[in-house]
């Protein structure tokens, strides 16, 4: 069960949201196991000032279009599987959308199992 959340310029065009969690659904299925259907997903566009990160960090540059996604997913995934969904997703979204692969940005928070609901006040993975 990833969350996934999409952190973007509200200057960008309003589809381009949309079509990056696509593109992030389809690399999650491909890559990191995640199961059809298994597709929540938070989309907020900022204004240029509320989203905030360096020029550049650890050699890499950034631009206007740069584009934050956090995903929240069971524990797991080894650290090849997480090395070819960061890869699969900047490629797909370069070629794909035409972003940066320097404007991805993506981050993983790994839970336990017993840290989601999905309604009915149920713990549904217990």
């Amino acid at each position: 069960m990833p969350l996934v959340r999409i952190e973007l310029s509200s200057d960008s065009p309003e589809a381009l949201g949309p079509a990056i969690g696509d593109v992030v659904y389809q690399a999650m299925r491909d890559t990191i196991n995640v199961p059809e259907h298994d597709k929540f997903q938070v989309i907020t566009r900022h204004a240029p000032h509320e989203l905030v990160h360096p020029a550049s960090y650890l050699g890499v540059v950034y631009s206007p279009g740069f584009v934050l996604i956090q995903i929240t997913l069971n524990q797991g995934r080894t650290t090849e599987m997480k090395k070819a969904f960061y890869r699969r997703v900047a490629d797909d979204l370069h070629g794909q959308l035409g972003i940066r692969r320097e404007d991805v940005f993506i981050n993983l928070v790994e839970v336990s199992k017993e840290n989601w609901s999905f309604g009915n006040g149920e713990m549904q993975y217990a």
